[in-house]
Parts: C-alpha cells; sequence; structure tokens
C-alpha cells in the first residue's frame, strides 16, 4: 500500500515513518505544502495523511485542490487543530477522516486501515449510475442532477446522498450516516447529519413532499417512487 505523508514536523513525520514501515507499508514524505501537491500530481496513492497547518500551501488548501482536479483517493487529516468547527471545515472539504494529534500509532493504522477498506468496498459495490425516480448520480463524474438539471453539491452533501441513494427505500440511523460520512469517532452528540438533511432537501427536491424522510426515532431514508 502506498501512502503519502504530508507533515511539516519532523519529529512526527519520523514517528509516523518508521512506525508505519515497521507495520508493512510504503510511506512517501512531503514536508511541505508545494511537494505534496506535486506528488500528488505525479502518481496515484492509496491513502493520502494530510497536516493541516503546512508551509507554502496549507491542508485545506490542498484538500480543495485534490478534489477540484477530481482526485478520490481517501485523505485522512491528522492534526493537532482538534475543535469540532476544524474537524467540520475539513470534512466539508473533502476530508474522509480526522485524528486529532497526539496520537497512538495502532490507532493511526486502524483509521487507515478502516479508510482504505471503506473505498474498495465502495468500489466494488458502487455502479456508476445510482438513480432514484429522477435523480440520478453519476459517481466517477461526482455529478447529481434531477430532471436532467445538474445540482451542485459539496463533498459531504455528495457523499450523504450517495449513501442514501445506495441505500434506497432501507432506513439509515444518523448513527449510521455519521460513520460512514464523517468518519470514525465523530461526536455522537453532534447534530451534523439534521443539518445536512436540511441542505439536502433544500438542493434537490422540487415540491413540498420531500424524498428524503424522516422516520421518527430510527433515521432517515430516500424513498423512491417506484416502491
Amino acid at each position: 500500500m502506498e501512502l503519502l505523508l504530508v507533515e511539516d514536523n519532523s519529529r512526527i513525520s519520523e514517528f509516523v515513518l518508521k512506525g508505519l514501515e515497521e507495520s508493512g507499508f510504503s510511506v512517501v514524505l512531503a514536508d511541505n505544502g508545494v511537494k505534496a501537491r506535486d506528488l500528488i500530481n505525479s502518481r496515484q496513492w492509496d491513502l493520502i495523511l494530510l497536516d493541516i497547518m503546512l508551509p507554502g500551501i496549507d491542508g485545506i488548501e490542498l484538500l480543495q485542490y485534490i478534489r477540484y482536479k477530481k482526485i478520490h483517493t481517501p485523505v485522512l487529516v491528522v492534526s493537532a487543530l482538534g475543535e469540532p468547527g476544524d474537524k467540520i471545515k475539513a470534512l466539508d472539504y473533502g476530508a474522509d477522516g480526522y485524528l486529532t494529534k497526539p496520537f497512538l500509532l495502532k490507532e493511526l493504522i486502524a483509521h487507515i486501515n478502516a479508510l482504505t477498506r471503506r473505498a474498495n468496498l465502495q468500489y466494488d459495490a458502487a455502479s456508476e449510475i445510482l438513480e432514484c425516480g429522477d435523480l440520478k448520480i453519476n459517481i466517477d463524474k461526482h455529478r447529481v442532477e434531477r430532471g436532467g438539471v445538474e445540482i451542485k453539491l459539496t463533498i459531504q452533501e455528495f457523499k450523504l446522498l450517495k449513501m442514501l441513494m445506495e441505500n434506497k427505500n432501507k432506513v439509515l440511523s444518523r448513527t449510521q450516516l455519521l460513520d460512514s460520512v464523517w468518519g470514525l469517532n465523530y461526536d455522537t452528540n453532534t447534530n451534523v447529519v439534521d443539518v445536512y438533511i436540511s441542505y439536502l432537501r433544500h438542493k434537490i427536491d422540487t415540491g413540498s413532499d420531500s424524498m428524503i424522510k424522516t422516520i421518527k426515532g430510527r433515521g432517515y431514508m430516500i424513498e423512491s417512487d417506484e416502491s
């Protein structure tokens, strides 16, 4: 497995490189944002470990760049910034997981394994096009349209809608959605799922009746007219 580590703190990068290589991973280090951008452009990676506070180009800018270029490599942010707002910002810009420093090596490896496992499962299971009535998602192109009209979604909105459509006519709990879209160990007391469901409804619904149903006490479900 080929990992790109983007970290400017030499003490941390030495610890991570040594630990991951001893655990069987192949890791390349970029100690600034510009070098990381060049390495991201030059080859494919199985996963990117990304610090936020970097010289040259910071981690949030790199996240935006990665997703703008339609590079779907899983990105695990590893940062000393541990406030909920920092995590939400990174996830909104396309991170697949967030680990706060300091951390145990075993914890880092668990996150890496979980993200790569999830990415492989999604790749194997996902069809190129998901449909629910006149709502369509093109997974490869990250394009959403309803009735032939394109709908612009953020990365997190896209992930949430994709999860719902992959489980069409099935109820998904808030915990299931939180884990799949925002990653492991996210604060279970947050209302982020409800907020993003509201965002999606505002963007995809064309009438008074929402495609995304609230199932009281259980969670959410996207309902097909064909069911």
